[in-house]
């Protein structure tokens, strides 16, 4: 039994095991420090994650001192593991990669809002594999939550795009069609709407500016329009009003509740302005003989 707890392998088992504590503890105590002192949220969250993962790979790398004392050995078996893993766990792999990439480019952090492939949502975490949203859209219009969480594997950063609603310019063009018939005075249709439009600024105004002159300096990037406006079409059954603005990412079914209802209530109180909607005329010539028009 003495000779076992004197052996070099026995005496590797204890050095791993101090490792492994060493690690955890240091680990806890920074964590503790991070939470007590960083009031940001999300601050306190990466924070805490940075620390993870470099007390987790100081872990490994000192276990794998302690366990191939020779350089030339150590480097041989970490060639043949990567080899093997390579083939193996491409998938996975891929994932880490699309993780360091992450770290490094920073494609979307914490809280952003980001579309990848057909899943939509709000960045809630970053792992070593995966990605998790909480998803928005899917039955669910305007870009509202649903409630379910989505992880997405990091490799998909080198296969699909990634869009980013909130990360430099958190704000999007919004559109609202109204149709009107064609008796109606479709130009004070047209003044109203953007009358409406443009009292409802929902905090946009000249923060868009900034945005976009701060943008402007890291990308090829141009905007003359910031304020609403008004596109005209003639459609099938009347006159299509087209209203355009910006707005945050995260307020755009909001805005468009609140636009709609006010639009709503002035149409009322004119008698010159009908919403018009798709209709159907049938025609009888005889007996069985019908056609709609």
């Amino acid at each position: 039994m003495f000779d076992f707890l004197t052996s070099p392998l026995a005496l590797k088992i204890s050095f791993s095991l101090l490792s492994i504590l060493v690690a955890y503890l240091i680990s806890a105590i920074i964590v503790r420090i991070i939470n007590k002192n960083v009031k940001v949220l999300k601050r306190k969250y990466t924070a805490r994650k940075s620390v993870v993962y470099i007390t987790t790979f100081a872990c490994i790398i000192a276990l794998l001192f302690i366990w191939f004392e020779r350089t030339a050995s150590l480097v041989t078996i970490l060639g043949a593991i990567a080899a093997g893993l390579t083939l193996a766990l491409h998938q996975a792999i891929l994932s880490m990669a699309g993780w360091i990439l992450i770290l490094i480019r920073r494609p979307y952090e914490i809280g952003d809002r980001v579309s990848m492939g057909e899943v939509s949502g709000d960045v809630i975490d970053i792992r070593l594999f995966y990605t998790s949203l909480m998803e928005i859209g899917n039955w669910v219009d305007a870009d509202q939550s649903t409630g379910r969480i989505v992880n997405c594997p990091n490799g998909k950063v080198f296969t699909e795009p990634i869009f980013n609603y909130t990360r430099g310019f958190e704000f999007i063009w919004n559109e609202i069609k109204i149709i009107v018939t064609f008796e109606s005075d479709w130009e004070k249709a047209n003044d109203i709407i953007l009358e409406v439009a443009t009292k409802t600024d929902w905090g946009v105004g000249d923060n868009v500016k900034a945005k976009i002159k701060k943008m402007s300096k890291k990308y090829m990037i141009h905007y003359e329009k910031f304020t609403p406006i008004v596109w005209v079409n003639i459609v099938d059954f009347g006159v299509e009003l087209t209203l355009r603005y910006l707005i945050d990412a995260r307020k755009r079914r909001a805005s468009q509740d609140e636009i709609c209802q006010m639009i709503l209530s002035r149409f009322n109180k004119e008698p010159d302005i009908d919403f018009a909607y798709p209709t159907y005329r049938i025609f009888k010539k005889g007996e069985g003989d019908k056609r709609k028009s």
